[in-house]
């Protein structure tokens, strides 16, 4: 078993995590301006990669330039790696190809503590693939601790491009988001993504019912 074997039922019951009620992880954000570079290359490429419909093509087209335009609103506190692949524990599953992940620097090309998880929706299917992401979470916050980088807090998000689920990792805890959130609101993904690498990272907020 790795990362893309685990299904969310397998991935709580195999790594000891509870799922508290739906909460809005974007509580107190406010929207960001859309930088103008990216609000271009949206406009421009979002609707041919909906419409060739393909993984590579949403990944290359919308979900990598939002991610690496939301590491330079950090002021270059956070880089984006497409691609890594992480041994943490083969006996758990921990292992496998991560299709991107977000995290402090370590050096030109280095991977320092990643904090964010992002998968790729296979077949626009956000549930399917939800134990996944809550896999490489896990993985990524014992990768940190094993580095001497503690991450309590560990976020994730699975994403067609069009449609974001956000999760985060407090503990034992998984808490989804509220609601997916949509590609038109991308002044709020952007606020969510640079409040990770910030200062001040986003706290969760009381639970909320699921919409």
């Amino acid at each position: 078993m790795a990362f893309s074997d685990f299904n969310l039922e397998t991935a709580v019951d195999r790594l000891g995590l509870t799922l508290p009620a739906r909460s809005n992880l974007f509580l107190g954000l406010e929207p960001l301006e859309i930088p103008p570079i990216l609000q271009t290359v949206i406009e421009r490429w979002a609707p041919q990669a909906l419409e060739v419909n393909t993984e590579k093509a949403r990944s290359e087209l919308i979900i990598a330039p939002i991610l690496m335009e939301a590491a330079h609103l950090t002021g270059g506190r956070l880089g984006v790696y497409s691609g890594i692949s992480l041994d943490v524990d083969r006996e758990r599953g921990l292992f496998g190809r991560c299709d991107f992940l977000v995290g402090r620097k370590a050096g030109p090309f280095l991977l320092g503590s990643p904090l964010l998880a992002v998968v790729e929706a296979k077949n626009e299917d956000i549930p399917g693939n939800l134990g996944q992401c809550v896999a490489e979470m896990v993985a990524v916050r014992e990768l940190n601790e094993r580095k001497g980088n503690p991450t309590p807090t560990v976020h994730g998000t699975v994403t067609t491009g069009s449609e974001w689920l956000f999760l985060r990792l407090d503990g034992h805890a998984v808490t989804f988001d509220s609601q997916d959130r949509p590609l038109n609101d991308l002044g709020k993904i952007l606020a969510y993504l640079k409040a990770i690498g910030s200062e001040n990272p986003v706290t969760p907020s009381a639970p909320s019912p699921a919409r």
